[in-house]
């Protein structure tokens, strides 16, 4: 289990006189998130957040929502989005950070990739199904909720139906690779969406790369092909992450060019090592991606909106 935040022991609302956070990558209900987007911004309110990106997986529903509550609490949003792609057979996600919701290409990209995962989600429903559950009662029940159908709905219904303790459960017994309902997914090469990403104007990415599977030279070789493909950054400063690991995305950042992002990852209240708006920074030697983005101050802290 990763370490508990000792930045949960700090007051909800801090003195006036602390400058705002940034937290560039978060998740609401349009995707594997809990909170609405309201909410969401309203939580981001209370942890003194002053710019935040909602990055649901493959979908951008959340975004105007989420923009007129920031609006409304003076903080600057960021629309955004968390991409799941194929490099070499594995899954690589990339967040896209200030993309224009409406821009064509970037709506055809996640029309494909929605169609994709209502396939997988109905086919999971009906290996459920012939395991003795409600699986495809389930199933129809995810895909009519609002935003991105993932498996992490199923899981939660799967722990609310009693097959699994926790949602952690419900992946290792019905839902991971090598498991009675697992499905493999069939997603875009990573380079398609990166190039949806940048069309929309926005800048991509590469998602909490120590999370992946990878040797350290696969990963050298992600990087160097995710940033002649057009990446723009990498995650080196994510709740959760180790010091070993910040340390390693932090090399990659300066070797490639990249310039470095800082998130929660936050999906839902309760989970201790993923708290909204966390304190973080980055590394010397560090191109904070906010300056890409147009906030030039230091990379955990920006003017007040």
């Amino acid at each position: 289990m990763p370490p508990m935040d000792m930045d949960l022991q700090r007051p909800a609302v801090a003195p006036a006189a602390s400058v705002p956070r940034v937290d560039l990558h978060t998740h609401s209900l349009y995707s594997d998130g809990t909170l609405t987007p309201e909410q969401l911004i309203a939580r981001a309110h209370e942890r003194q957040v002053g710019l935040l990106a909602l990055t649901d997986h493959d979908t951008v529903d959340g975004c105007q929502a989420a923009a007129r509550a920031s609006t409304a609490l003076g903080i600057t949003f960021l629309a955004g989005c968390e991409l799941s792609g194929l490099w070499r057979g594995r899954e690589i996600h990339v967040v896209g950070l200030r993309v224009t919701p409406t821009a064509p290409a970037l709506r055809t990209h996640l029309g494909r990739v929605r169609a994709q995962r209502v396939e997988r989600l109905r086919a999971i429903g009906e290996r459920l199904t012939r395991c003795g559950l409600d699986g495809q009662g389930m199933s129809a029940a995810v895909l009519a909720l609002p935003g991105t159908p993932t498996r992490m709905h199923l899981a939660r219904a799967l722990v609310a139906q009693g097959h699994a303790r926790d949602v952690d459960d419900a992946f290792k017994r019905w839902l991971a690779r090598g498991r009675p309902a697992a499905v493999p997914a069939e997603w875009p090469a990573l380079e398609a969406c990166i190039q949806a990403i940048t069309a929309a104007a926005g800048l991509a990415v590469l998602a909490h790369p120590h999370r992946y599977t990878l040797s350290a030279g696969q990963t050298r070789e992600l990087c160097a092909e995710f940033r002649d493909a057009g990446g723009a950054g990498i995650e080196v400063s994510l709740a959760g992450m180790g010091p070993g690991a910040a340390a390693s995305a932090a090399a990659l950042a300066r070797r490639f060019g990249l310039a470095g992002s800082l998130g929660s990852d936050f999906h839902e209240p309760g989970v201790p090592w993923r708290p909204l708006g966390r304190w973080l920074k980055l590394p010397d030697g560090i191109t904070p991606l906010t300056a890409l983005l147009g906030y030039p101050s230091a990379p955990d802290r920006l003017p007040a909106p």
